[in-house]
Parts: C-alpha cells; structure tokens; sequence
C-alpha cells in the first residue's frame, strides 16, 4: 500500500469518525426542548432561590459569600456574564445541578448538510457565471444535480467552515 492510500484511508476513516460522532450527539440532543431549559426572565438562581424560600442571605451563608453578592451573581445571569464555576456553586449550594449544553436548532447532520451546499454553491456559481458568458451554460436542474454532487463531496471536509469568499 502507498502513502498516499494510508492517508486517504486515516482521512476516510476520521471522515466517518465525525460523522458517527455527530449522530450520536444528534440521538442525544434530540430530546431536548430548548425552550424548557430557557431561563426564566428573573435567572435561574433567582428563581431556584425563590422557589426554595431561601433569602439572599441565606443563600449567601451556604456560599460564603455576602447577600450583596447573591444579588450580583443574580444580575450577571441576568445580563449573562456570570461565569460557569458561580454558578456551578450556586447550583450546588441549593442542592441542584447545574446543566451546560449546547442545543442545535437544527440536527448537526443538516448543519453540516446545509454548510456544505452553502458552500458548493458559493464555488460553483463562479464557474456557472463564466459558463453562461461562454454561452456554454448548463439547464438549471443541471446545475443543482451538480451543486448537491458536490455538496456532498464536501461533508466532512474541514474546510467546510473556512470562509472562502
């Protein structure tokens, strides 16, 4: 075997790496509604808190911390600044967890589908311009049977993301 086909069998093999990676993520993802883990307009740690009945001294106490600070950490949710590691504590301090995600609108496989075709279009709509002013244009199914051929040679390329324009 060449060198040239052990790297196009590692490249081939990471391609279906990523692509199994994002189906899982996808099955996982899929059960979450994004809108049940908006924030509620107050925050989350306020919300929890009242929920709780717990004062923002009280809350202070279990974190160390002052009751002015609660009130902080409850602002910078609010604006989104808190970070990560406060709230985590805050979260922890109430005896809940705190849960990060990353919730696609739409499946990671039509991300990466819809990027592709972006792209395949962007490349191939100079071509077809170059084309037409040959008079050498091609029928219009044509050349999106063409755009989405070449969309899907693109999957998985990392490339895919780099801007080209």
């Amino acid at each position: 075997m060449t060198g040239y086909s052990l790297a196009s069998e590692g490249k081939g093999m990471r391609r279906d790496q990523r692509k199994q990676a994002r189906q899982v993520l996808d099955r996982r993802l899929s059960a979450i509604d994004s809108n049940v883990l908006a924030p509620p307009s107050a925050g989350w740690v306020r919300a929890i808190r009242d929920a709780l009945g717990l004062s923002t001294r009280q809350l202070g106490e279990r974190l160390g911390v002052a009751a002015m600070s609660v009130t902080d950490l409850e602002k910078s949710e609010r604006a989104g600044s808190a970070q990560l590691a406060t709230l985590r504590r805050a979260a922890d301090a109430m005896d809940c967890d705190l849960v990060y995600a990353f919730v696609p609108r739409s499946s990671l496989e039509e991300t990466v589908h819809d990027q592709a075709l972006r792209v395949a279009r962007r490349e191939l709509a100079r071509v077809h311009t170059t084309m037409r002013l040959e008079d050498q244009a091609l029928p219009d199914e044509e050349v999106e049977a063409r755009v989405v051929q070449f969309a899907e040679s693109l999957l998985d390329d990392r490339a895919l993301w780099d801007d080209r324009q």
